[in-house]
């Protein structure tokens, strides 16, 4: 029975999406007031008596809510575009798709089949920079959504695994990270980041990858670097400093880099910062190697391995093996770093800490952990801390012993 029920849901959602689509859809959605759920009563009973159906009533408007939502990653472009609430979620942001097509322009790529298109949001991009693209997706409305979002696209509903690809076209894949029929509290379908789990599943990735096309798929952030195939390269990308996703790049996409970071500036101004390196990172042995500038490197730098090229540009000490905390008594910008000025270093001993926060009238505390685990609250309160300023704390390790340092920001 649960077959057929979820065949039941999966035409119902179809057919909600397509008259959401339909020029009386498209009418309706356009004439919507910006969204604000404290109206949407008023606007449902509005509509209604205005005499349109119920149930499209309601599909506008769980649409023009994810489109509220959506301007966070979509910016403007969110106004005009269809979303899922799982799609959205999942969607790649514009700033990173960008990336990923002009990864395949560079690599002379003229035909990409996109794998697990989602909502279309890669799909766009790599239209955009004036790619043919054919995307496939496995569920109906989700295929509509992704055709409405990237018309200049081929959109077919297909099993990504069962399909004809040229031999000449290259693939993108983004395979579903969650686990069907399983939810949550929330009602949310379980998220999920093994490779066993995923679907096209991780080994009919390699197999594409491994072909000798040009093929990219994007995973979890928490790929392992030792499930990386000879040949190919995994490149960690932030953005505005939390890491999205890692990206797996195979045959004429791989570069020279097998592990790399790449950094996407929240500012469309800015240009990506691409980090990689051959070195190894140097460790500080004691507390006495914690110097005047604390150097932090972005997740994506950490989760790629490549702190070394931290270390490198700062002529510094990397503070524990695996935990992208740098220090040296050297004054650098540094594209892929935050900097702060180190003003006590202590091995961590509350009583001995309460007591220095105490003389230095040190009322309020930020704390920061890398490498430690407490729970903030309790630390934050047995610390009884009176007086009127405020002071960063970082509880982390040099070598094998747990140290606070208290910094300050140096922007």
């Amino acid at each position: 029975m649960r077959g057929a029920e979820t065949n039941a849901e999966t035409n119902a959602a179809a057919a909600s999406v397509r008259r959401l689509l339909s020029d009386d859809g498209r009418r309706l959605l356009a004439q919507l007031p910006p969204y604000d759920p404290d109206r949407v009563l008023s606007v449902t009973d509005r509509l209604r008596a205005d005499g349109h159906a119920p149930d499209l009533v309601a599909a506008a408007l769980t649409q023009s809510a994810l489109r509220a939502k959506a301007t966070a990653k979509f910016g403007a472009a969110a106004a005009e575009m269809f979303f899922t609430a799982d799609g959205l979620e999942q969607a790649t942001r514009p700033q990173i798709a960008a990336g990923h097509a002009q990864r395949f322009v560079d690599a002379g790529v003229d035909t990409v089949f996109d794998l697990g298109c989602g909502i279309g949001s890669d799909a766009m991009a790599f239209a955009a920079a004036g790619l043919r693209v054919h995307a496939v997706d496995l569920d109906p409305a989700t295929a509509a959504i992704a055709a409405a979002n990237a018309p200049s696209a081929v959109v077919e509903v297909a099993d990504a695994t069962a399909i004809s690809i040229p031999p000449d076209a290259a693939v993108w894949l983004d395979p579903a990270r969650r686990t069907r029929g399983v939810a949550d509290i929330t009602g949310r379908t379980r998220r999920t980041f093994r490779l066993d789990e995923l679907l096209p599943s991780w080994e009919f990735v390699v197999s594409l990858g491994t072909s000798g096309r040009a093929v990219g798929a994007k995973l979890s952030p928490s790929f392992p670097v030792s499930a990386l195939p000879p040949g190919a390269g995994a490149q960690w990308v932030s953005y505005g400093g939390e890491v999205l996703e890692c990206a797996v790049w195979f045959g004429p996409l791989a570069d020279a880099h097998r592990v790399s970071a790449r950094l996407v500036d929240a500012s469309a101004a800015s240009h990506d910062v691409v980090v990689h390196t051959d070195s190894v990172a140097p460790s500080a042995e004691s507390i006495d190697d914690v110097d005047i500038y604390l150097y932090e490197a972005d997740r994506a730098v950490v989760r790629a391995g490549v702190t070394a090229a931290l270390t490198d540009a700062v002529g510094g000490v990397e503070l524990s093996p695996g935990l992208g905390h740098v220090s040296t008594d050297r004054r650098i910008d540094v594209a892929f770093a935050r900097r702060f000025r180190v003003l006590e270093t202590m091995p961590f001993n509350q009583k001995a800490l309460r007591s220095w926060l105490r003389h230095k009238h040190i009322g309020r505390v930020t704390v920061k952990k890398r490498g430690a685990t407490f729970d903030d609250a309790t630390f934050r309160r047995d610390l009884k801390l009176k007086g009127s300023d405020h002071a960063l704390l970082l509880v982390t390790r040099v070598a094998e012993t747990q140290v606070v340092l208290v910094l300050d920001p140096d922007d």
